[in-house]
Formats: structure tokens, C-alpha cells, sequence
């Protein structure tokens, strides 16, 4: 039986989001394999198995065969904890450090999927150093209000706001700005939002999009916010009431997507559709893995089951 490191927490804000996800996978692959948790403290200090003993990252990986990722955010989700990874020389899940950071810099990969031909929103950039400057050139865009704001390179939501008025947009672009030294300011496009699961080399295709999952979130919202991801208010179908064409046009976005990016075993595309125009927000490299997260219900509703899910992308993962 393989020994599998189960990689979780992290100094990042998802910290607790992370916990939740590599919980569920421990429990979801024990039997199948010898599940060591790996903890990361909000510190970055490492620790080793359910006594959380303290170690250090290569003392941590040395006697594994694969190192399950399920960190997701800053350090774990974006380049950081892949490169020490790499320098143990241990098979890991998840993207390399070179893709990981340009998945998770939303401004990088929107140019990237724009550049593959994808439809993404129109965006502008602010900075801590130019906010004001940011402010005024924003308010005089060709596209108008309403906007999401978000950090940079953030996941889950943390710190994305809806702005629909002039005023509203100083104190998001401050609170966006707390998580990153960029923010991005989206065009916000209103209509049916949906996500789409891919992985790797599964039912005989190099990219197998699962079924989309759409999302809809609760009316005072109007988005997809961090609270409504976990706490059950926002409305998931899974599948999607999609068919035919257009149903093979969101796979085939997803896939490319996915693609462009050069995700390796598996990632989340999130997308909206607005009357026929499909836009491609980002894909998510290390999607979440929790009871409630979205790429386990549609692997379900795919008849692909999570422990099934799990061992197809280590088994990957020890390939490659």
C-alpha cells in the first residue's frame, strides 16, 4: 500500500477552508492508502501526522510516494509551496510553481485565456501605490458600473466585492488591496454562472469536462460571495439544465481553458453565461475538496464517485 502525505492549512486566508478539504480527502482515501496528514500552520511552520509533530517540509515528504495538495490560497495555491515540493523531488497533485502562480495571478491568466481566444470580461488593474490615480482613470471607462473587484491573486472569494456606484468603489478597491498589492476591477456581467469540473485523462479524452454545475446565488448577494460558497444559501444544480449544443460549447470552453492555463490532472473553470456569450472568469488549479465543494458533486453527478476521483488523480500524479 502507498503512503500518501495529505498537505493542508497554510498561512493564507483559506486556511480553515484548506483544513476542510484535506479532512475529506484523508477520510475519503483511507483503506486505499496509508494517509499521513501534513499540516501547515498560519506561521508556515510543518507538522507531521495526527500528533502534529514538529518537522520540516523535507522531513515531512521524505518517506512518501505522492503528496496530496489540498492547500488552497497564497503560499499553497500559488506557486510557493510547489517549489518546495519540487525541491523534495516528491510527486505531487495540483499544478507545477510556474503554472500555479500564473493560474492564481487573475490578471496574468485573463491575458492568457484572452490570448487562446477565449471570451473573459474587460478589466482594469489598481495598486496599492497608484489607488487614487487607479480611481479616477476606473470611473472613466469605456465599460460602466456595476464591477467585481478582487484581489489579485486570491481564491474563494476572499475580499471580492460587487461595486455599482462611483463612491462604492474606494473602500473595495482598499479592502481588495489588503489581500494583494494588485486588484483587478471586472466588468460585471450579469447572467447564469456557472462552473465546470476537468480532469485529466478520464473517460477516454485527454481533458474530461464534467457535467457544469450552475450557481445561483442568494438575490441580496448577487454573486457568488465567500459566505455563500460554505454556508448553504446559495442554490448549486448539478448538472446543469444544459443540452446539446450549447452544452458542448461550455465543455469545450472549460477544456480549452483548462488547457491554456496547462492545469495537470484536474481544475474548476467558472464561467457566466449572458444570452449566448460565454466568458471565461478563471480556472482554479486547486479547487475545493470539502463536503460542499463543487468539483465532487459534479464528478458525482458524472458517476465518478470522490474516492474514485481521488485515487484517479494520484494515480496521475505517481505517473508522471
Amino acid at each position: 500500500m502507498k503512503t500518501v502525505g495529505v498537505l493542508m492549512g497554510g498561512p493564507s486566508s483559506e486556511h480553515d477552508i484548506s483544513l476542510m478539504s484535506g479532512t475529506n480527502v484523508m477520510r475519503a482515501l483511507e483503506g486505499t492508502f496509508n494517509v499521513v496528514p501534513i499540516f501547515v500552520s498560519l506561521t508556515g511552520e510543518w507538522f507531521l501526522g495526527k500528533n502534529r509533530v514538529h518537522t520540516t517540509p523535507h522531513q515531512a515528504v521524505a518517506q512518501l510516494d505522492a503528496v496530496f495538495n489540498a492547500m488552497h490560497g497564497e503560499y499553497g495555491e500559488d506557486g510557493q509551496v510547489q517549489t518546495v515540493l519540487s525541491h523534495s523531488r516528491v510527486p505531487y497533485t495540483g499544478p507545477s510553481a510556474i503554472t500555479a502562480a500564473l493560474a492564481m495571478d487573475k490578471v496574468r491568466s485573463a491575458e492568457l485565456l484572452r490570448k487562446a481566444g477565449l471570451t473573459v470580461p474587460n478589466f482594469f488593474v489598481a495598486t496599492v501605490a497608484s489607488l487614487e490615480e487607479n480611481i479616477k482613470e476606473i470611473t472613466r471607462l469605456k465599460f460602466a458600473p456595476p464591477w467585481m473587484v478582487k484581489p489579485a491573486r486570491r481564491g474563494s472569494s476572499v475580499g471580492t466585492h460587487l461595486v455599482h456606484t462611483g463612491p462604492e468603489l474606494k473602500p473595495a478597491l482598499a479592502d481588495a488591496l489588503q489581500f494583494d498589492e494588485e486588484a483587478i476591477i471586472q466588468e460585471w456581467i450579469q447572467g447564469r454562472e456557472l462552473t465546470v469540473g476537468v480532469v485529466s485523462d478520464m473517460r477516454g479524452e485527454e481533458a474530461f469536462a464534467l457535467p457544469p454545475v450552475e450557481i445561483i446565488p442568494p438575490k441580496e448577494q448577487g454573486y457568488f460571495a465567500y459566505s455563500t460558497k460554505y454556508d448553504g444559501s446559495s442554490t448549486q444544480i448539478c448538472p446543469a439544465d444544459f443540452h446539446d449544443a450549447m452544452l458542448a460549447r461550455i465543455r469545450e470552453t472549460a477544456v480549452a481553458a483548462h488547457n491554456a492555463i496547462g492545469a495537470p490532472q484536474y481544475s474548476r473553470v467558472d464561467m457566466i453565461l449572458k444570452g449566448t456569450k460565454l466568458s471565461v472568469l478563471e480556472v482554479n488549479t486547486l479547487p475545493g475538496l470539502t463536503k460542499v465543494s463543487l468539483l465532487p458533486k459534479a464528478a458525482a453527478a458524472a458517476g465518478v464517485a470522490f474516492p474514485e476521483l481521488l485515487q484517479h488523480i494520484i494515480g496521475k500524479t505517481i505517473q508522471s
